[in-house]
């Protein structure tokens, strides 16, 4: 008989605060880009976007999942299914990075650290490292709801990767990784003790497993407890080359046991690890994990798992060496019954009175960058001056931007800048953010409108913006939009004066990944250092499409 601890929790209480929030949610989103549901089967990944480093729950019939956000905000995505293939994005937990000021300008690929959802009596909480300032704790009785402050669990740098587990006998620990960047040592693990609150550690820890002779850069740890064993699954190996390590122990200080479940094998899943074991209603065993897949960030599968001789086995074991392979599909978890498909939503008409929750800031938002009146059908952007000496966007935080939703994509919108005093210096429009990054805008100078496409390469050494075209326009709008394709993310933008008859730049351009995240797409409007303030853009929406 399994004895899971924390694994999954039948919470009538949590279900019925839940409830009444999750019937209250905009209509269900179904993406024209990418569904996972293929009726009684599921396709891989179930989520093509970067919600890198993924961990989830089951809490009674609902099951939650969180991912990094690094220096996005808001951070902590919550994410909500009924049936662990089709996943809605319902709540950030934290509205911003922590500490506020360090994050009001871009700090990217530090910040939130690959987080651990856990459900303990009656609350959802999140740890999660940072590694310069340390393990950060948040919690709550609604995940749909407002989250309870952030609380500093634990301070140093380097530490990260954190998973709280409670015990049999109530007792509390917390086991984290280390980075090597900021504490001079990686590759091992370490376990400890909390208060019964969950809010401050006890001792400074004891290792509990070295990965440097076999399993370079072990991290991502996640405690569980079955069958009177002590688990720890974490990946090793490295984010695009490595493989899904779980350790057993009777102790829950060791020694462990070590085994490698899942490997890429003869499959294209290259680095399929660092995730969550979660379980049905039914007693299914699931395991999460997620594929570096470069400029499209690290997207999140689903493999079937069962239990022989104590060990997981996940996937398929298709040359027979014991360690099981990804699938690309298979025959979706027994959940009792058919839910409708959903996805994270994309497209944003800018019709409600708030922006999508798909869209997150590069730094802790300013009221001032954006205005969304109520019965207002437009999201207006303000021109905020640039700093100066700033050579492309890497370090602008008022960049709105979401994630690359599937390999093939149309994103469009249409933009309206309107520059008061400003004769020229102010830019709007339609952005692919990475360490290289492109943009279609609407710019004005003493003679009027005009279109360009700019682009900057190694922005985030400094790399120059440069004009790559120019056009004048007509008047001051326009329609834009980036045509993304694969491999790996070609980009061609294409504009039009009247919706109708788009022109493509004849320009194709190699979109790149983040520091630690995938490449983003979005709006976004600013002005150069030496004009007059003011002026705005205004975008009467935004649309991911086929074409």
């Amino acid at each position: 008989m399994k004895t899971i601890n924390i694994l999954h929790i039948t919470a009538i209480t949590a279900l019925s605060i839940a409830s009444p929030y999750l019937n209250a949610q905009e209509k269900n989103y179904v993406s024209e880009v990418w569904i996972a549901d293929e009726g009684k089967t599921y396709k891989n990944p179930i989520l093509y976007a970067d919600y890198s480093d993924p961990d989830a729950i089951r809490v009674g019939e609902d099951y939650y999942m969180t991912a990094s956000s690094f220096n996005e905000a808001p951070g902590l995505p919550i994410l909500h299914s009924k049936d662990m293939v089709n996943w809605k994005l319902v709540n950030y937990a934290i509205q911003d990075v922590l500490p506020n000021e360090h994050f009001s300008t871009p700090k990217r690929g530090d910040g939130v650290w690959a987080p651990s959802i856990r459900f303990h009596k009656d609350e959802f909480y999140i740890y999660w490292g940072d590694p310069d300032f340390g393990i950060y704790m948040v919690k709550t009785k609604d995940p749909l709801g407002v989250w309870e402050k952030p609380v500093l669990v634990m301070e140093g740098k380097g530490l990260i990767d954190s998973c709280p587990f409670w015990d049999e006998d109530g007792n509390p620990y917390l086991v984290h990784g280390w980075a090597g960047s900021r504490a001079g040592v990686k590759s091992i693990l370490t376990l400890n003790k909390m208060n019964p609150e969950g809010t401050k550690v006890l001792d400074k820890g004891v290792h509990v497993f070295d990965g440097h002779d076999a399993h370079p850069t072990v991290e991502g740890p996640k405690m569980y407890k079955r069958n009177g064993y002590y688990y720890i699954f974490a990946p090793a190996g490295g984010v695009a080359t490595g493989w899904q390590l779980v350790l057993r122990s009777k102790n829950i200080y060791g020694p462990y046991e070590e085994k490698i479940v899942l490997e890429q094998g003869a499959t294209k899943i290259n680095g399929p690890h660092q995730g969550a074991w979660v379980d049905t209603p039914s007693g299914e065993d699931w395991f999460y994990h997620f594929q570096d897949a470069d400029t499209y960030g690290r997207i999140v599968h689903l493999q079937p798992m069962r239990w022989e001789k104590d060990w997981p086995m996940m996937g398929i074991d298709n040359n027979k060496n014991g360690i099981g392979e990804p699938v690309l599909a298979y025959k979706k978890p027994n959940v009792g019954q058919s839910y409708p498909i959903v996805t994270p939503s994309e497209t944003d008409e800018f019709d409600g009175d708030k922006l999508g929750l798909q869209w997150q800031w590069s730094a802790n938002e300013n009221i001032v960058w954006s205005s969304k009146l109520p019965g207002q059908k437009f999201l207006r952007l303000f021109s905020i001056k640039i700093p100066e000496g700033e050579k492309n966007l890497w370090n602008i935080p008022n960049l709105l931007t979401q994630k690359f939703p599937a390999p093939h994509f149309v994103a469009s919108t249409k933009v309206k800048l309107t520059p008061e005093d400003a004769k020229e210096g102010k830019v709007a429009g339609l952005l692919v953010m990475g360490l290289d990054h492109e943009s279609i805008v609407i710019t004005n100078k003493p003679d009027g409108f005009y279109l360009q496409v700019r682009k900057a390469e190694k922005a985030d050494k400094g790399g120059e913006e440069k004009v790559l075209f120019e056009t004048k326009l007509k008047e001051n709008e326009a329609y834009l939009k980036v045509h993304v394709s694969e491999p790996n993310g070609l980009c061609q933008f294409s504009y039009s004066e009247n919706g109708k008859n788009f022109t493509k730049v004849d320009h194709v351009f190699q979109a790149k990944p983040g520091k630690w995240i995938g490449a983003k797409v979005g709006l976004y409007s600013i002005s150069t250092t030496k004009v007059p303030r003011g002026g705005y853009a205004d975008f009467d929406w935004f649309r991911i499409t086929k074409n």
